[in-house]
């Protein structure tokens, strides 16, 4: 499932083709084909990003209150994907839920678990069950301090759910749990203030690489040696996918097991 960096670069990339411009909007496939009728030719106003949620703003025309128009919200899941092609776009192959055409570029939407249009309610409603983001620049880390300082679930699984912080996935997880030296099963209410600043400041200084990039990069310039990643088109990682090899750091195999349905991995050594 991708993690909230490709949400974040998603909207940014949408907004620079679509945002302020009349666009086209159809269902090839038919699931979204009402919806799609009601957006046609409207004005795409805004794409933006809440953790793995992504959200497309429509009005009549260019101005005017941006949210007082429908707005359509995707959720990728683990198969959902966007393709790009210029305009005029060919064919639609495959299971097209959305296809938005610009001036110049199109996208076509594929396999979401969630394509559907919203009301202000329900995004308030969206956002209200959802941790602060990092990636956003209205993020209150307090909601997610007060979430893990009064739990006693692993901060492991307390980093992957959405309802504490929105976004983090399972390699910013593993990672930046490395990079503090925090082991994953401590309970939430162990965690000093000074450690979580310190995991917060390093998702403020590690996603926004991700979105800029396109991929992530964890590996701090020094230990970015040895060992390839675990697969050709992936940067180097500290322990995730890397169960049974020797940390980059110490040398001691990195540990892997199951946290709450997910594969965790870490360091026994380093993260103590």
């Amino acid at each position: 499932m991708p993690e909230g960096h490709t949400l974040h670069r998603l909207a940014r990339r949408q907004q620079r083709f679509f945002g302020g411009h009349q666009v086209r909007v159809t269902s090839p496939q038919g699931r979204f084909a009402h919806e799609a009728a009601l957006l046609d030719g409207l004005v795409f106003r805004r794409a933006e990003a809440w953790g793995k949620h992504l959200i497309h703003r429509y009005t009549p025309g260019p101005t005017g209150p941006v949210d007082a128009g429908p707005m359509v919200h995707v959720h990728l899941g683990i198969y959902g994907a966007f393709s790009e092609e210029p305009v005029p776009m060919g064919q639609p192959t495959g299971q097209v839920r959305m296809r938005i055409e610009g001036a110049e570029v199109g996208t076509d939407l594929r396999g979401p678990t969630a394509c559907e249009t919203y009301t202000p309610d329900d995004l308030a409603a969206l956002v209200a069950r959802l941790g602060p983001d990092p990636l956003r620049s209205d993020a209150e880390p307090e909601k997610a301090w007060q979430a893990i300082s009064r739990s006693r679930r692993a901060i492991g699984a307390l980093l992957m759910d959405q309802k504490v912080l929105a976004g983090v996935g399972n390699v910013y997880r593993a990672e930046v749990l490395f990079r503090a030296g925090i082991e994953p099963h401590r309970p939430g209410t162990t965690i000093t203030r000074t450690e979580f600043d310190a995991l917060w400041a390093d998702l403020l200084f590690l996603m926004p690489v991700g979105v800029r990039r396109g991929t992530m990069h964890v590996v701090r310039p020094d230990d970015d040696h040895g060992a390839p990643s675990y697969a050709a088109d992936r940067p180097r990682t500290y322990v995730y996918r890397r169960a049974g090899e020797p940390c980059r750091v110490c040398g001691t195999p990195v540990a892997w097991q199951e946290m709450d349905g997910r594969n965790l991995f870490w360091c026994p050594s380093c993260q103590t």
